[in-house]
């Protein structure tokens, strides 16, 4: 499949269930954790489980406008392009990522030996009965799960822009007076 198909496949099959409360800091770098659930494409009727983060920083060299920087997604290795072939991608069809740092850290990739409405259910469960309002849920495609996971991202960087755009103003309006 090329990245348009892999594209549209994640976009259609993609649910995020649950997302992370707060929105992404301004100034500061941001953890969003995740459990990311899927069905086996090696075992009908099981589930696959990937839990990790994405740390969101600013990088440590001044980038220019909507060129993000993804590190670790694997995009290389599972879906044969490039980071930048990804970012290309996505900037040509209007999708802009703030010019960060997003760089993916698994910590696991397990098997749930049940169907993956089981599987939601364990883990909604899980995260409600934890009181986690960080960690997000999110379902979607065993072979798209980093454009999946980039749609939980881009989701929380569309609902935290007016929060950062208002943020950004104040610490201005606090240098103009000191």
């Amino acid at each position: 499949m090329d990245i348009q198909e892999l594209w549209d496949k994640a976009r259609k099959q993609t649910e995020v269930l649950r997302m992370q409360l707060q929105d992404l800091s301004t100034f500061q770098a941001t953890v969003v954790p995740y459990i990311f659930l899927a069905e086996s494409a090696v075992n009908p009727g099981d589930s696959i489980v990937r839990k990790g983060q994405v740390l969101i920083e600013r990088p440590s060299i001044v980038l220019p406008g909507f060129s993000p920087q993804f590190e670790g997604f694997e995009f290389e290795s599972d879906l044969h392009v490039s980071d930048n072939t990804v970012a290309t991608f996505l900037l040509v069809r209007g999708i802009q990522f703030p010019s960060l740092k997003y760089r993916h850290q698994v910590s696991s990739l397990d098997v749930f030996e049940d169907s993956l409405q089981k599987a939601i259910e364990h883990y909604t469960k899980q995260l409600t009965l934890a009181e986690d309002i960080k960690t997000g849920l999110v379902v979607g495609p065993e072979d798209t799960w980093q454009l999946s996971l980039l749609l939980l991202v881009g989701a929380l960087v569309v609902r935290s822009a007016e929060g950062d755009l208002r943020r950004i103003l104040e610490e201005w309006r606090k240098r103009q007076k000191g």
